[in-house]
């Protein structure tokens, strides 16, 4: 995966970009709707799902918890792109190496 590296220095030994953390398998793309916790985000993705009893699309989406580096400072409404990693905690298996759009 070739990513830009950001200009901020960190000294997270959990950053993709400047630790010691590998990144392998899924990368997804979605919106931040949390930050309230400590170097870690929700992020939410919104996708269509068929439902052949009604014969119509329905509106789903996912909520995956993932790892905020400070090299790549996040708000609440930015679209980013993360990347699976090893597990980091009980629900935290993905890290942010990406912001698409700014909120």
């Amino acid at each position: 995966m070739s990513l830009k590296e950001p200009d901020i220095e960190c000294d997270d030994k959990r950053c993709p970009f400047h630790g010691e953390l590998a990144v392998r398998g899924r990368t997804l793309e979605g919106t931040i709707v949390s930050t309230r916790m400590q170097k870690s985000v929700v992020v939410q993705m919104s996708y269509t799902q068929f439902d052949k009893k009604y014969d119509r699309y329905a509106r789903m989406s996912s909520r995956i918890t993932a790892h905020s580096t400070p090299c790549l400072p996040v708000k609440i409404g930015d679209i980013v792109r993360i990347a699976e990693c090893r597990p980091l905690s009980k629900t935290k298996n993905f890290v942010i190496v990406e912001i698409l759009e700014e909120a």
